[in-house]
């Protein structure tokens, strides 16, 4: 998918997330300044992981959706986020499908430093 800079269109979220149906694959909706803004579908528990290099920002579009600390569980709803500071052990979860936006630099693997190549998505993929 092509995007053309200099004439910019409106994204539909609600749009974006029909189009698929599969958890915890991530999907490229834009790019900038070397950042993705990544829609995933959530459900259940994802693998405790970390980003040595990165920070992540998670900001729940529709559902209820967790990040676990190892010491504390942030709780999010529709219009709230939260930013894990690179270097911090967490784990993501669902008790229902959510759907959320994803803010982290274009290189950072879904799994980060965990050894789970169930979880791993494909880089790159738009929606």
């Amino acid at each position: 998918m092509s995007e053309d800079v200099s004439s910019p269109e409106a994204v539909d979220l609600a749009e974006k997330f029909a189009a698929f149906s599969e958890t915890w694959r991530p999907k490229i909706a834009a790019q900038l300044n070397g950042q993705d803004v990544r829609l995933v579908k959530t459900k259940g528990v994802f693998p405790w992981h970390s980003h040595a290099d990165a920070e992540e920002m998670f900001l729940v579009f529709k559902g209820r959706f967790q990040v676990e600390f190892r010491d504390r569980t942030v709780t999010l709803g529709p219009g709230q986020m939260v930013v894990v500071p690179r270097g911090v052990e967490h784990r993501t979860a669902s008790d229902e499908i959510a759907e959320v936006l994803i803010f982290e630099p274009s290189e950072v693997v879904n799994t980060g430093d965990a050894a789970v190549s169930d979880f791993t998505a494909p880089q790159g993929v738009r929606i």
